[in-house]
């Protein structure tokens, strides 16, 4: 994905953080232009795209060396991933409203999910 930030102020500021944020781009660009040999074009393209993939592609695709296994876990389904941002976020609330479930920190569950819902949109 491309890089993020967050940004308050002026018109000024925002071209600031604008500039920075292309800056960071063109620098994970670099990065992985070295590594994998692919062209700028192609990397813009799948960071642009919020591109995800299993470990076998970026291995394919020279982002990666090899596969660090825990021999302890079952293997993985080596099927191609595809997630969004929505998918990603709403995990994550799946997460914390388990986790608030086993906490019960004295507040209702209600209240977290809502709270945690707020956040997501």
């Amino acid at each position: 994905h491309n890089p993020m930030t967050m940004a308050m102020g002026n018109a000024g500021d925002m071209q600031k953080a604008i500039a920075m944020l292309d800056e960071v781009k063109q620098s994970i660009i670099n990065a992985y232009e070295i590594k994998s040999g692919l062209s700028r074009s192609k990397l813009s393209k799948l960071m642009d795209e919020e591109t995800w993939m299993n470990a076998n592609r970026a291995i394919e695709l020279r982002l990666a060396d090899g596969i660090l296994e825990d021999e302890r876990k079952a293997p993985i389904n080596e099927a191609s991933f595809d997630f969004s941002c929505k998918a990603v976020n709403q995990a994550l609330i799946n997460k914390l409203a388990i986790k608030a479930r086993q906490e019960r920190a004295g507040r209702s569950i209600d209240t977290l999910m809502e709270r945690l819902n707020l956040i997501s949109h």
